[in-house]
């Protein structure tokens, strides 16, 4: 049963579990699963094997809340961070924080906006902020003075709340993940990786799931979790359509047969 924790790792676990040793603190992080249609597909991207935390794996974009995403001087179309507090069950500044987290990272890491220069509008065309997104990137400009620069609404009305993960307390690094799912936009496309990724790929969900299973690339348990809802569906329009239930859930450790595990079922 579980994830076998070898060496460190699992000396780590005993020490946890033991109360010698305290878990790090989980960052909050957004994470968004970027949908097309006609087949349905999924944006992935590997990332760096030089990477810290999940080195060579392909995940959704996403990241840590940049403290500026909290800003209030966005300005915001859709559901008010109030409403978003309710939906992820997070206080409203939190919440506010999260979302654009969620925009500013699908734009960082694809290239793909979601926000437009009137509430009910979208940018079709991103290809001539290059600088700006590397500089949001590098942290030398943040998110809302990018949208504020441009006139640009942050859309938080295409964003669809779909899961809450924290990674387990035997990580070094932790991250207190909601994630979220939208529809590529109409006119927009990915671009080539900047950042953290090494590679992009476009994938039905269950060609990414055979190919985790099969060894020949790696995923995350909540990336390969998430992989398997997406497999259920055909069409954007019936992932926006079911009704979701957040429910945290953060692999536990537990020891069988003297090994230590990681325990991912839900």
């Amino acid at each position: 049963m579980g994830i076998p924790l070898p060496g460190e790792f699992g000396q780590r676990a005993r020490d946890i579990l033991a109360g010698r040793l305290a878990p790090v603190a989980a960052r909050d992080a957004a994470t968004v699963v970027v949908l097309r249609d006609d087949p349905l597909e999924v944006y992935l991207l590997r990332r760096k094997a030089t990477m810290a935390f999940a080195a060579g794996a392909y995940v959704f974009p996403g990241g840590s809340v940049d403290p500026r995403d909290a800003d209030h001087a966005v300005a915001w179309a859709g559901p008010s961070p109030a409403e978003w507090g309710e939906l992820l069950r997070a206080d409203e500044g939190t919440a506010r924080g999260l979302v654009c987290a969620a925009v500013r990272e699908t734009f960082e890491e694809s290239g793909v906006l979601l926000a437009g220069p009137a509430e009910d509008t979208l940018v079709a065309d991103t290809t001539g902020w290059e600088a700006e997104r590397e500089a949001l990137i590098a942290r030398t400009l943040s998110f809302v003075d990018f949208l504020n620069g441009n006139g640009l609404v942050l859309r938080s009305d295409l964003l669809k709340p779909w899961a809450h993960w924290i990674t387990p307390e035997v990580e070094f690094r932790r991250y207190d993940t909601r994630f979220f799912v939208a529809a590529l936009p109409y006119g927009q496309r990915t671009r080539d990786v900047g950042g953290e990724a090494d590679s992009v790929a476009w994938m039905r969900p269950q060609q990414a799931i055979d190919l985790a299973r099969s060894g020949e690339i790696s995923v995350l348990p909540p990336t390969f979790h998430t992989l398997s809802e997406m497999a259920a569906f055909d069409r954007i329009a019936s992932v926006f359509g079911t009704d979701r239930e957040i429910v945290t859930f953060m692999p536990q450790v537990v020891e069988v047969d003297g090994e230590m595990r990681l325990d991912v079922s839900r």
